[in-house]
């Protein structure tokens, strides 16, 4: 097997199908093999690719002997196919196995340390285990130390995401995480140690979009707060949090959310709801009863307003979408030169460029991440989260190698 074969496992999926895109415009002639349990639709896009690069192999990862055949020899093996609380286990076990190194964009906290937790065993069989290579956590994460280096000390770090509406084009598992992250717990990191909150509970106004006012954002369950601390353990507090645009799906996803936290519908009937509403279906009263629950509720508490919770309902009834918003935002606060000081890095969303959706922000981010683990094959062993092992420089440069012009990767806010 060729000693430059790069597999990417999920290759169907919409970010899994921008990372490999992105990858393909870089410099290096790899072999990439892209794998699916719906290898049918990846024929579209091996035609997008430069001629002979790519084949396609149907895979069901879940197929332990298929799976360590697929990956055995590989230089590196992508996974894109979530929800990671299932896939990436058995994923790892079978890289571990092969000896393989591994990456994904894991934005679960359970799988995400499941996968730091396997750190010994990836140094005993030297290899590399990068998680949470993305948007949010990935992407983030490099920001927040690009940041926290303008500082001589770190006191507070909020990572910051917002993801427009990206109906119809959003896939069940995304939606699934979404449904994940609306209700139950929430690890954060509070007053130098490890917390549990509610999820999309707490909630305070970023800068996020350039020139815009404020967006009111929710702390969310995600992996940033659980490994950035390794990093900065004398911060006082680390958090992430997050939201949808327009401001009403925040509830449409929490009403679900709770619903399933609550036993009210279970988890596939709700997924199966969002799913047939976001590609345009009229879902069930049912699922509407719970949806339109959450939103009341983010009315109530004067986080949107009834105007426009029924121009969302009156919108999404005429299968029209909303303009999009979203991005990504780092804030880091501490001292300088013996000062408070604050300092931030912020994504750019910009007509027709290749990060302006959450999606095209994730692949692209992925397919950079990608590229470094292959510069330093060989040179590091164990499991990783972003911040422990990708320079913010190189990963900048790195965006540039999969098209992203310099100038448009991240702007510094204060």
């Amino acid at each position: 097997m060729s000693a430059r074969r790069v597999v990417f496992i999920g290759a169907a999926g919409e970010m899994c199908r921008v990372a490999i895109e992105r990858f393909a415009k870089a410099d290096g002639e790899w072999d990439l093999v892209l794998c699916d349990i719906r290898s049918e639709i990846l024929e579209p896009l091996v035609k997008r690719l430069p001629a002979g690069c790519a084949t396609v192999r149907r895979l069901d990862l879940f197929d332990r002997r298929t799976l360590r055949d697929v990956v055995d020899g590989a230089a590196l093996v992508v996974l894109g196919a979530g929800p990671y609380v299932r896939t990436s286990g058995p994923v790892i076990e079978a890289c571990l196995e092969a000896k393989v190194p591994y990456l994904d964009f894991d934005d679960d906290v359970e799988s995400t340390e499941h996968a730091l937790y396997l750190h010994e065993k990836a140094t005993a069989a030297g290899i590399p285990i990068y998680v949470g290579c993305g948007a949010s956590p990935g992407m983030s994460n490099v920001m927040a130390v690009d940041a926290a280096n303008d500082l001589d000390s770190v006191e507070r770090i909020d990572l910051c995401w917002l993801v427009g509406d990206e109906r119809p084009d959003v896939g069940r598992a995304v939606l699934e995480h979404m449904l994940h992250i609306s209700a139950g717990d929430c690890l954060t990191w509070e007053n130098g140690r490890r917390v549990n909150h509610e999820t999309f509970v707490e909630s305070d106004t970023f800068p996020i979009l350039a020139g815009e006012p404020e967006v009111l954002l929710y702390e969310t369950a995600h992996p940033e707060p659980v490994t950035l601390p390794n990093r900065y353990p004398d911060a006082k507090r680390i958090r992430c949090v997050g939201g949808l645009d327009p401001a009403p799906l925040n509830g449409f996803f929490r009403g679900m959310g709770l619903a399933i936290q609550n036993g009210k519908i279970a988890q596939k009937d709700a997924v199966d709801f969002v799913h047939n509403v976001v590609t345009g279906g009229l879902g069930t009263p049912s699922g509407w009863k719970h949806s339109i629950s959450g939103m009341r509720a983010q009315v109530k508490r004067g986080d949107s307003t009834s105007g426009l919770m029924w121009k969302f309902l009156g919108v999404s009834a005429l299968r029209r979408t909303f303009p999009y918003k979203g991005g990504l935002l780092t804030q880091v606060r501490g001292t300088k030169d013996g000062k408070p000081a604050v300092s931030g890095r912020r994504t750019q969303m910009l007509p027709g460029y290749a990060m302006n959706n959450m999606g095209g922000v994730t692949g692209t981010a992925c397919a950079a991440f990608a590229l470094l683990a292959l510069d330093e094959v060989g040179q590091r062993a164990g499991a990783f989260a972003p911040e422990g092992w990708a320079d913010p420089q190189a990963f900048y440069k790195a965006l540039e190698r999969v098209g992203v012009p310099r100038q448009q990767i991240v702007e510094s806010v204060r």
